[in-house]
């Protein structure tokens, strides 16, 4: 069962709760420092550019313009900052650290490394590497960059893979094109075929990964000794448009080609548009249609063929 919006926000404010109690926030001083967090991220924008102007300071982290000149004024009385009047407008001022300030960054920085893997150092490496995924995600979906470019990696199934490709293609197009759960069941005979007897010389499934994330996967697998067969491409909905499912098809041709096949060939229905764009722009031609009734629909299935 889907949670409610309400259960969504609680979900986010326990989230919140748990991590600023987690890192510290809510303590008077920030890493065992006569910091604050507010004052401790201020420093670390600071060490990043040797000059910074104030104002664009103030926007990048939407800090109170008063709150960020209290805090400016203490770390000059300090001599941890240094202002001047900007050269392009003298109603601006420049930020810049001073030999004192850099070493109370330093300071800073060295014990949020040590944080950081203080918290890592609980878990295994596999935890370790879902969490930064998972971070990350967090992140790209906050910063609406779900359609920016994303580097994908494309790497061989390790284990719950091959079961995640069942689920999600029985949970995707029931979802999107109504198939009932035969389909689901046809792709768990093609999943678990390969998994028991593929030919690692001559067949293999790529997963695509973004941040740890997986985002699509396809199949190629042996039809006869000079015609391979790709299967089961699918795309999850949060990384279309970004053109994963051109280079998992791409990804496909190539290792076909390195294993000799004279010929790629594979199956689809017609109600598969994107699909069919996809292989139409990678030199795919149609040889057949026909018409047939499966997974509780009327379909119109399409053979389409590429030479090698």
């Amino acid at each position: 069962m889907s949670q409610s919006l309400t259960d969504r926000i609680e979900a986010v404010r326990a989230f919140n709760r748990f991590w600023t109690a987690h890192i510290g926030v809510l303590r008077a001083s920030h890493l065992d420092t006569p910091y604050s967090l507010t004052e401790a991220r201020v420093i670390f924008e600071l060490a990043q550019r040797d000059v910074v102007e104030l104002a664009d300071l103030r926007a990048e982290l939407r800090i109170d313009p008063g709150y960020l000149s209290r805090i400016v004024a203490r770390f000059r009385e300090s001599r941890l900052v240094v202002t001047e009047p900007s050269p392009k407008d003298g109603r601006r001022q420049l930020g810049k650290l001073t030999a004192k300030g850099r070493r109370v960054f330093e300071l800073l920085d060295a014990r949020s490394i040590e944080q950081a893997q203080e918290t890592l150092g609980k878990l295994d490496e596999h935890a370790q590497e879902r969490l930064v995924a998972s971070l990350t995600a967090a992140r790209a979906l906050l910063r609406d960059e779900a359609k920016t470019p994303r580097a994908f990696v494309f790497r061989p199934p390790l284990p719950g893979d091959l079961g995640w490709i069942v689920a999600r293609h029985g949970a995707i197009y029931a979802a999107e094109y109504g198939w009932d759960a035969r389909f689901e069941g046809l792709v768990a005979e093609i999943v678990g075929a390969f998994g028991k007897q593929h030919d690692e010389k001559c067949e293999a499934a790529f997963i695509a990964e973004s941040a740890g994330e997986r985002a699509g996967s396809v199949l190629c697998v042996r039809k006869s000794a000079k015609v391979a067969q790709l299967r089961l491409l699918l795309v999850e909905p949060d990384f279309r448009g970004l053109g994963l499912g051109g280079q998992l098809v791409d990804e496909c041709i190539r290792f076909a080609r390195r294993c000799e096949y004279r010929r790629l060939s594979l199956w689809t229905n017609d109600v598969l548009k994107d699909a069919r764009r996809l292989y139409e722009r990678a030199g795919f031609t149609l040889e057949g249609e026909e018409k047939h009734q499966s997974f509780g629909k009327k379909l119109v299935g399409q053979t389409w063929s590429l030479e090698l």
